[in-house]
């Protein structure tokens, strides 16, 4: 059985009002720290995102219970409420960053009425986390729908957001996380063009060595899952979605042309259902 690895996708971090739309934004920071007590305890190998792809290159041997903590967006409550539980398990984990965006408000997506637009990382608090050991990944310059643009503006934003995020913290950024899970055969082949080792989606399953590392998918943690449905997640809830399926399809297809650059421009176009 070829080995699976569990990308967890995560947001905000924090307390919050119960809600009804739009739950796997939110996570309520008591759960949170059931949930990563739950892997701790659990025997859980919580790895670094290069760490995985090596694993499903099979570089490394991938235990089972292997698992990856993404988090969208850059919100300023990961370092209240997320960073500290991480740092008590010694638990890498990536941020994803909007570099346009770095320090204002989150204001590209719906809210329930009376609910504050969260607050994003400053580019200090960025630099901190990078100190910290966190991965800084990107997500973007202006968390554009990707799949919506045209090539051009698609490269604008994929090479923008990895140069910003360079310069400002020093180092390589290689990994990518699609803003919305928006994203079409271009997208791919620009992501691998620009340099980006990874790329996250919203496709929802258990990565395994059949994924092509610019579409990887992931299980998304959301507001209500009590601790038996974290774990049922994170243990059980394996099996590929259609969509994944069918995108496993067109990257295998790339790949035996010779590389993602060889997808055609078919508009086969992947989106965030929540």
């Amino acid at each position: 059985m070829q080995p699976r690895l569990s990308i967890l996708m995560y947001h905000q971090v924090g307390y919050f009002a119960p809600m009804r739309s739009h739950r796997a934004n939110y996570c309520d920071a008591g759960r949170f720290r059931r949930q990563m007590a739950f892997l701790a305890k659990g025997g859980f190998s919580v790895l670094s995102l290069d760490q995985a792809l090596a694993g499903l290159r099979g570089e490394l041997r991938l235990k089972p219970r292997s698992v990856v903590l993404t988090f969208d967006d850059g919100y300023r409550n990961f370092r209240e409420h997320a960073l500290p539980v991480l740092q008590a398990y010694g638990f890498p984990a990536v941020v994803y960053a909007i570099s346009g965006w770095l320090g204002r408000r989150m204001a590209w997506a719906r809210h329930e009425p009376g609910r504050l637009e969260p607050e994003l990382l400053s580019a200090a608090q960025l630099r901190e986390l990078q100190s910290a050991g966190v991965c800084v990944g990107s997500h973007g310059l202006s968390h554009a729908k990707l799949g919506e643009l045209d090539a051009d503006a698609q490269l604008r934003e994929l090479e923008g957001s990895r140069k910003a995020l360079q310069d400002l913290l020093g180092s390589d950024v290689r990994h990518l996380c699609y803003p919305f899970g928006s994203f079409n055969r271009a997208t791919v082949s620009l992501a691998g063009e620009v340099g980006y080792a990874s790329a996250t989606t919203c496709l929802r399953g258990a990565a395994t060595p059949a994924d092509h590392p610019l579409v990887l998918p992931r299980k998304a943690i959301s507001f209500g899952d009590s601790l038996a449905g974290f774990a049922w997640k994170v243990v059980v809830k394996n099996a590929p979605k259609s969509e994944l399926v069918r995108w496993r399809a067109v990257m295998a297809e790339a790949e035996s042309a010779g590389s993602p650059s060889a997808l055609d421009s078919g508009e086969t176009r992947t989106e965030c259902i929540e």
